[in-house]
């Protein structure tokens, strides 16, 4: 009897040992949340993303994209933030990455903590710009300044570049825009251009280049861009001055300098990838070891340059550091953000 046992021991020790073995993403699905809806570039960025990154994580789980649009990304950060499980298996594939001043300016709605999420990695930073109908009397910002009616802007949320970066050249250099907030995406923002309700927009330079109907506008001439962020143009906004610029020209304080540099942070976490707070730290290794293995791999770099696409990736580690330091600021930031944004 005790001879027939040992093998079913040995055979039962065995079972346990390989379950034990096995990977902890293995038949597992990940939920890669977006808050944007369908065809916004932050959307296909996540998309992107996850058609690629489950072959480089031990076990080779599946990638399920899950749409949760609202208020500018709050939605789904805070839903990322209080109500996802912290276990790995659910993250967001792409945000808006000046959410964090929300936090600073303490509106209620915010139910995150920006330094605290689990950071995975951004494949692109992104600096951005504003493109302004052509047909509108707005050639530049000195006609924006001395405007009798000032140009209407399109938004989705409160701390969105569409909003920040109009209010914040009307407190650096008195340039004064109509932000009408609200739409649910970028593209309800481009419609509305189209419709003629609202003449621009601001996001990032990579958007503007990167897929319709930006490629069409560009050929017809729809519009022009008014200014960008960067420490220096970029190549293709050629005649386009930079922030920076602007204020040498309008001799903006330094207080306002120190403003702008608080505000514009956001550009190098560009779109990135992040968990809950409290990820085991052996899975947030792997998540972030998997973003890396992605951005190098080939396939994944061939579409991303099809795609037309900014590629400069950031590491979760850079992200988590840029996340802390934005988040620790001097009262006296805090209030003039509140001032610039409102609260």
């Amino acid at each position: 009897m005790k001879r027939a046992f040992l093998p079913f021991l040995c055979l039962l020790s065995w079972s346990f040992d390989a379950q034990a073995q096995a990977p902890f993403y293995q038949g597992k699905t990940i939920r890669i949340v977006v808050g944007t809806p369908p065809g916004n570039l932050y959307d296909l960025w996540a998309r992107l993303i996850a058609a690629h990154m489950g072959k480089h994580i031990p076990g080779n789980p599946d990638f399920i994209v899950q749409n949760m649009a609202g208020a500018g990304h709050v939605v789904a950060a805070n839903h990322l933030f209080s109500i996802a499980k912290p276990d790995g298996l659910t993250l967001i594939g792409s945000i808006i990455p000046s959410l964090y001043l929300n936090q600073l300016v303490g509106r209620k709605e915010i139910q995150f903590d920006w330094a605290k999420f689990s950071w995975i990695g951004s494949p692109a930073r992104g600096e951005s710009q504003m493109y302004m109908r052509a047909d509108t009397p707005y050639k530049t910002i000195e006609d924006v300044r001395t405007a009798k009616e000032p140009p209407k802007c399109g938004a989705t949320g409160v701390t969105g570049p569409d909003s920040y970066l109009p209010k914040l050249l009307q407190e650096i250099l008195g340039a004064k825009f109509t932000i009408v907030a609200g739409y649910p995406g970028g593209t309800d923002i481009d419609l509305a251009v189209e419709r003629g309700e609202i003449h621009c927009r601001a996001f990032t330079i990579e958007a503007f280049f990167g897929r319709e109907p930006y490629f069409t506008w560009r050929k017809k001439g729809f519009v022009r861009n008014l200014f960008q962020t960067g420490n220096k143009r970029d190549s293709r906004l050629p005649e386009t001055p930079t922030v920076a610029e602007l204020m040498d020209q309008y001799k903006t304080p330094d207080p306002g300098r120190r403003l702008s540099a608080v505000l514009l942070a956001a550009d190098s976490m560009g779109r990135p990838m992040l968990g809950p707070p409290g990820v085991p730290a052996d899975r947030l290794k792997i998540l972030r070891e998997a973003f890396r293995k992605t951005m190098s791999d080939p396939q994944f770099q061939e579409e991303v340059k099809k795609r037309n696409y900014e590629f400069d990736p950031v590491n979760g580690e850079e992200l988590e550091r840029v996340a802390k330091d934005i988040t620790s600021q001097p009262p006296e930031i805090v209030e003039r953000l509140k001032n610039v944004l409102g609260n």
